[in-house]
């Protein structure tokens, strides 16, 4: 007996759908995308209609005849990608190779992968949707074009090797000009003054702070200003001069998109976008729940805060039962989405909120577990009634100066019932006591003035990257984490912390492409083409002629750039070292991973070393200079000037700082905020730094011997015999079951 076949994408869904089905279906995975357009040349034709030229992706074959011949044994096949557009497109090219109609009812799709979910899905099957088609090949025809024309512009003008991008130039620009901004701030000084007041000896203190004089808003830039306000306090006499309570309402924030998500994350659980976007597939595609396996939340790749109305009223209904009718609103949450939106897909949200956190948590992986608790609190909230507090602000007049005290207290938590007491304490409530105007004061206490710098703009993370490209209407929910892994890959900008910063390699190609590339490559064009591949998808104009109106002017200004750009590379600067090979200058040149030595004598001579950033800083252990250096990903260590003779190494950047308790050399590290905190280097001082988190291996000599090989690369390919990664933190967490690591 014939079977039906159902063709997802990857083996971990496959298996999960299995279980749901009976003996008269197949499920089979295409591990993504079988057809592409050839490395080796364009692919396009630009001169017939942009009609791409796909074959079959390398090292595939085995798997594609595998396909059909399962396909040729089916009464029935069933194309299951994702439901987005790069899943119609794979399925577009299932059809293609396994020799199905692609108008024939073949495509279902599903935003969740519960039992109910794919036999619903099964019951309305339909045609590929070739306008979605378009659209995916649209964006993959112009970025094909953008790489494989400007990329070997950048090799004849900038360096061998650079591959150029039209989204992801725009992002290493906003990265880059940020850079500029926070390098070329200054600073300014003000003051604030603040005073402590009481209605009288009984009463309680509390904390107002100047803010006018004479009406006018009250600046004080320096200590002497400052110290004058402090003198007219001390003898001026405090009235309340209005007073103000109110009722303030919180409400819920929406479910998560995928550019919500990626942002909280990382903002709590310091994932990465990449990180985050993994997890969440693990979570979508099915976990064993022991006999069975289900997806524990819906599709991941959305820009909408819509919720279907069955998961609405499920979650009204939890809410109802599981803390009282008072949590619940009368009526349904509704959240507006961003005009850009697509709204293809729901928010993210767990597929039953009958599946607590904590009843999953023993078959989760640790990382798997902290994301579906983020996802299944936000959802439930959204659903919950808003947080109340009474908000009191006092006005109050001194001698010609104007204080204010402001005051908020919670008095019902709403929403927050789900909150943790960390994100509790956040809310700095302060209470304020409402005084009547007119109300004499009692001064406890003038405060010093309190000094106070302006701060420089923020270097961008990966979480404030992917909201300034979602304000910005720049790329789509499934291209945010690609987009800043590809950055990072291409060594176009680095990662420090949670910061992300542009390497001189990448302003130099930045501020080339946008100099020369500008018509196209910036923030409304980049934005205006998605809203063109949007216009496709809707059958709203074609593809053909989105190509024509990118391809012609980019070709015009392809030609002047290359005419206009310098042709002569340039000057090598010199390091001061001599090559120990051949006895030439050895020079400074930039690679992948950031500048390093080569000799000038290339190709004759591939000699290669580490350039050594001196941080001015003695070693602990043998007293010669202590340089930053650089892992393969890109992370910042600190080792002797004098490896391997020295084995000195360590994540945490050294001081000539003494311990005040010991007297050894402290280290300097940073948490996730960005503080600095002090540490002594010596591991057994009681003032000494805590163990990285995850990292169960000390830092040895191999990681600085790989770290040395990593900054090496730039002539000669990294050796295979390379020795131990620097340890990083391990990705996976041991079930709390007990059972065996998931990859």
């Amino acid at each position: 007996m014939k079977k039906n076949l159902i063709i997802v994408e990857s083996p971990t869904k496959s298996k999960t759908i299995t279980k749901f089905l009976g003996r008269n279906y197949a499920v089979s995975a295409s591990m993504g995308h079988l057809r592409d357009l050839p490395k080796s040349t364009l692919g396009v034709d630009v001169e017939h209609g942009f009609e791409p030229k796909y074959i079959n992706i390398r090292g595939k074959g085995s798997l594609i005849r595998e396909l059909k011949s399962e396909a040729a044994k089916a009464d029935k096949v069933y194309l299951a990608t994702d439901p987005d557009r790069e899943g119609e497109a794979i399925s577009w090219h299932l059809a293609h190779i396994l020799g199905l109609d692609d108008t024939e009812l073949c495509r279902i799709e599903f935003h969740e992968i519960t039992a109910n979910a794919v036999k619903e899905a099964l019951k309305h099957p339909r045609a590929i949707d070739t306008a979605m088609v378009d659209a995916q090949q649209t964006r993959r025809i112009i970025d094909r074009l953008v790489g494989y024309k400007l990329s070997p512009l950048l090799w004849r003008k900038v360096r061998k090797g650079l591959s150029a991008g039209r989204v992801q130039s725009v992002a290493v620009k906003i990265i880059a000009d940020r850079d500029k901004a926070i390098a070329e701030f200054i600073p300014e000084e003000f003051w604030t003054i603040r005073a402590k007041l009481r209605e009288d000896s009984k009463a309680p203190i509390f904390t107002a702070e100047v803010n006018k004089k004479d009406g006018v808003k009250l600046e004080l830039h320096n200590a002497q200003d400052a110290l004058k306000v402090e003198t007219d306090l001390q003898q001026a006499s405090y009235k309340v001069e209005a007073a103000f309570r109110k009722n303030v309402s919180r409400r819920a924030l929406p479910p998560f998109t995928t550019s919500t998500l990626q942002q909280e994350a990382s903002h709590k659980l310091n994932f990465t976008t990449r990180r985050t976007m993994m997890v969440a597939q693990q979570l979508y595609e099915g976990i064993s729940l022991g006999r069975s396996s289900v997806g524990l939340i819906t599709y991941m790749r959305t820009d909408s805060t819509r919720l279907a109305a069955e998961a609405t009223g499920a979650i009204r209904d939890y809410v109802k039962n599981s803390y009282g009718g008072k949590y619940c609103p009368e009526k349904p949450n509704v959240f507006a989405n961003k005009n850009n939106a697509q709204d293809a897909h729901e928010a993210i949200r767990p597929t039953s909120v009958e599946r607590t956190p904590s009843e999953m948590e023993a078959h989760l992986t640790k990382e798997q577990y902290l994301l579906y608790k983020l996802i299944w609190e936000r959802a439930v909230a959204s659903q919950m009634t808003p947080a109340q507090y009474e908000q009191t602000t006092l006005t109050i007049g001194a001698a010609g100066y104007e204080l204010k005290a402001t005051g908020s207290v919670m008095v019902f938590d709403g929403y927050l019932r789900l909150a943790d007491k960390k994100e509790l304490n956040e809310e700095k409530q302060a209470e304020v006591p409402f005084i009547k105007s007119g109300t004499v004061l009692m001064l406890q206490k003038v405060l010093p003035g309190e000094q106070h710098f302006t701060e420089p703009p923020a270097h961008y993370t990966e979480a404030s990257l992917v909201r300034k490209m979602e304000e910005e209407g720049i790329g789509r929910p499934s291209t945010y984490s690609p987009i800043i892994q590809t950055i990072q890959t291409r060594g176009y900008v680095v990662r420090e912390g949670k910061k992300l910063m542009a390497t001189e390699l990448g302003v130099k190609v930045a501020d080339m492409l946008t100099g020369y590339f500008g018509e196209i490559i910036n923030i409304p064009y980049s934005a205006h083409m998605e809203n063109e591949l949007d216009a496709i998808a809707a059958k709203q104009t074609d593809k053909e002629k989105i190509l024509a109106d990118f391809y012609i002017p980019f070709e015009k200004l392809l030609e002047e750039a290359d005419k206009v750009i310098p042709k002569d590379p340039p000057p090598l600067q010199l390091s001061g070292e001599k090559c120990e090979l051949c006895g030439k200058d050895m020079v400074i040149r930039e690679g992948r991973f950031g500048k390093f030595q080569a000799c000038s004598g290339f190709p004759l001579c591939h000699n290669t070393k580490p350039l050594l950033v001196k941080i001015g800083v003695s070693c602990p252990k043998c007293g010669k200079e202590v340089t930053e250096r650089r892992t393969r990903t890109g992370r910042v260590f600190y080792g002797c000037e004098n490896y391997p003779e020295c084995d000195f190494v360590s994540w945490d950047k050294p001081t000539s700082l003494p311990c005040p308790v010991c007297g050894k050399q402290l280290v300097e590290r940073r948490d996730n905020s960005g503080n600095v905190k002090y540490f002594c280097s010596d591991p057994e001082c009681e003032n000494a730094a805590p163990k990285h988190v995850g990292r169960k291996k000390k830092v040895t000599t191999a990681s600085l011997a790989d770290g040395e090989e990593t900054e090496k690369s730039g002539i000669a390919k990294q050796k295979k015999k390379a020795g131990r990664k620097p340890v990083t933190q391990k990705r996976t967490a041991r079930k709390s079951s007990g059972r065996k690591k998931k990859e």
